[in-house]
């Protein structure tokens, strides 16, 4: 027998991997990920996969490197990589912007995965959840679970942080 309890609600928030700052030509937006970068993405790709983490929906700050780190972890936990939406206002939102855009995610995705950038990620998490954290390392990944039927709620509901690592972790 089913019961009328409020449904749980999954967030993985993901700072993108390491970027190199090699080539002073490139705009900020345009930087590519750095090799710490590349060998990092997929080696925390495998770990969520290990996890058995399966998002409905992945949005990406169109960046370079928060969408490369995107299409990398995607490929390893097998979520299709032409399937991610690429979401302008992530990158550097604040995190009032980044509240929007979740409030506007569609109520059938229980499990929602998100790439973007410090500080507005560090902010976010200590903002909607039970976890303090100083800052969100490169290529890190924080879990919410949160107590409520629609991602219209999350302006106004903290969730608890269940899921934290990030690759210079034991993990």
């Amino acid at each position: 027998m089913k019961s009328n309890k409020t449904s749980n609600k999954k967030l993985y928030i993901v700072r993108h991997a390491k970027s190199s700052w090699g080539n002073p030509h490139l705009s900020d937006f345009e930087r590519p990920l750095n090799h710490r970068g590349e060998n990092d993405a997929p080696d925390m790709g495998q770990r969520l996969a290990m996890k058995g983490v399966k998002p409905s929906l992945i949005i990406s700050s169109p960046a370079n490197r928060a969408l490369t780190t995107a299409k990398v972890i995607s490929a390893k936990i097998g979520y299709p990589v032409s399937d991610i939406m690429e979401e302008e206002r992530l990158y550097h939102a604040p995190t009032g912007t980044i509240k929007t855009l979740f409030s506007r995610v569609g109520d059938e995705h229980d499990t929602v995965m998100i790439f973007g950038h410090n500080p507005g990620l560090t902010y976010l998490i200590n903002e909607i959840s039970d976890f303090d954290l100083d800052n969100l390392p490169t290529c890190g990944v924080c879990g919410i679970e949160f107590e409520m039927e629609s991602w219209k709620d999350i302006q106004t509901t903290r969730g608890h942080q269940f899921y934290y690592d990030y690759p210079k972790s034991k993990g």
